[in-house]
Parts: C-alpha cells; structure tokens; sequence
C-alpha cells in the first residue's frame, strides 16, 4: 500500500521511520526542520498509524517493509538514507533486510539487538503500562485523533510475547552498508546489545548518548543529529570519493 507521507526541502532523501503510535509529522520533530535545510526530508505515516489506513497487522514488519518499497518506487527514489527509532528502527531493519539495494545508510536507535534474559518481565511491564493507556480517556482521545484506523490494534499486537523481532535485529551483524546505532545510556539491554553488534561487522558504528533513553532523538534532539549529520556526510564522502 502507499503511505501517506510528509515531504519537505530538497538534496539526497532522507527517510525519518516514526516510534508506536506517532505519525511521520508528530515525531522526529527537532530532525525534520534540522535536515531539511540541505536534504529531501521523507517522513512516511507507518501502516495503521496517521494517515495510512489499515486493519490488518498480522504480518506488520514484512508488509511495512512492502509499503515503504511501494511508496519508494512511487516517489522515484532509487536510495535512501533510512532513520527509525523502536517500532519505526523495526520496520527499517526489516526493510533493510528485505530490500538492501535501496539503502544507502542505516540509522536505527531504541531497540534491544539482543534478547534480555527477563524479557518476559519486561514484557509484562509493557503490557501494564499500555493496558493504563487503553484506560485513560484523555491519551485515547488523542489517539482516537490523530490516526485513522484503530490504534489499540497495536496494543493488542504487543501483548504477544513473541511479537519482538529479534531474530532480523540479529541480521543487522550482516548488512554490507553503513549502520548507525544510537542508545541512550540510560537504557541498559540497549547499551548492551549495541556494545556486541561492531564486533561482528565494521561497517556498524555506535554512538551512546548520556542524559537520554529509549527516544534518544527526543531526550537529545541536538547531539542526535549532529551524530546523525556527521555520520551521513562522511559515508556520502567516501562514496564520492569511490566512485
């Protein structure tokens, strides 16, 4: 399906993949005014989320990934630089995976690349902390308005034990193109994976930022993207300078 998306300024694209139950215009906020300045800023409502209307998830990563190509191929863009935080860092992973020609760099942040060894009383601490969500009037009221279709299929989506994709987070030691993962130092299991992942391919580097946790892009907007600008620019450089 095509997604919905948000498309501001110019130069090569870069493709900012929003967190659970935001939309391509409610996140990633600070980055979009920041890059548009010198780049083409894509900003894409997730299947489900926004704008982009949909009921069935089952399969959300695969198809996801399947969206973004469809919506890739209907905005011309042969090669992006892909940007996503936690469910959005998902999707981009297995879009990663699924379709690698059409990246030309990988920035992920909030997710856990290795399987906690409490994952199921992490698990279930999430499922509290949405269930609170599903019951508070005013935080639904605001979802029920700023998506389309019903937002509490991803709640329900969640409570799985097994909805996690560990297993194409793990894929990520096997890309052949450049990979930034950022974390939050105050995230442990995120810490710990991102300390394992550049050990099995150079092409991933690591940036961990103090005084920020699972949305490093919202708790340090500034260090994020000039990371993230530094990052980009030096991989657009030595690309130049190869071909």
């Amino acid at each position: 399906m095509l997604l919905h998306t948000n498309i501001i300024g110019n130069g090569e694209p870069i493709v900012f993949l929003h967190t659970g139950l935001q939309t391509g215009v409610t996140d990633f906020i600070f980055q979009r005014e920041y890059f548009s300045n010198n780049y083409q800023v894509i900003s894409p409502d997730l299947r489900g989320h926004g704008q982009s209307e949909a009921d069935n998830i089952q399969n959300f990563f695969e198809d996801s990934a399947k969206d973004l190509f469809e919506t890739f191929a209907h905005l011309n863009l042969e090669v992006v630089h892909l940007v996503g935080c936690s469910l959005g860092a998902l999707v981009a992973i297995k879009f990663s995976k699924m379709f690698p020609e059409k990246v030309a760099t990988l920035t992920i942040s909030g997710i856990t690349p290795v399987k906690p060894e409490n994952w199921l009383e992490l698990h279930e601490q999430d499922v509290k902390g949405q269930t609170e969500v599903l019951n508070s009037k005013e935080i639904a009221g605001y979802f029920d308005q700023l998506h389309l279709s019903d937002w509490r299929q991803f709640i329900y989506f969640g409570r799985d034990e097994n909805w996690y994709p560990f297993e194409d987070v793990a894929a990520i030691a096997e890309v052949n193109f450049p990979v930034l993962f950022m974390v939050g130092e105050d995230k442990a299991n995120e810490t710990i994976g991102a300390s394992i992942l550049p050990k099995r391919n150079i092409n991933i580097h690591i940036a961990i930022v103090p005084f920020a946790g699972h949305l490093v892009h919202t708790d340090q907007p500034q260090i994020y993207s000039n990371i993230l600008e530094t990052f980009i620019e030096s991989n657009v450089a030595l690309l130049n300078q190869n071909s």
